[in-house]
């Protein structure tokens, strides 16, 4: 897979996630972490229309890694 298909592939994924924490009642730290993850995501699309793939990549993996912490919190991510 090309690097700019996966960046693409894991932005659709955050904006699948991002709406399960959306519908939370999330106290301020969590909000706080969440409000991160979206500027990640919206940085991961900033340096994606650059060409800078690297970065776009390393912003949407860290976007994910707080949402992904927040989804643990609330039950979200069942240990299998």
């Amino acid at each position: 897979m090309e690097s700019i298909e996966r960046i693409t592939k894991d932005l659709r994924i955050f904006e699948e996630n991002i709406v399960e924490i959306d519908e939370l009642d999330l106290d301020d730290a969590q909000q706080q972490v969440a409000d991160m993850a979206k500027r990640y995501y919206e940085d991961t699309k900033y340096y994606s229309k650059i060409n800078d793939e690297l970065t776009a990549f390393a912003c949407i993996a860290y976007a994910h890694g707080l949402l992904d912490s927040l989804r643990i919190m609330h039950d979200l991510i069942k240990d299998d």
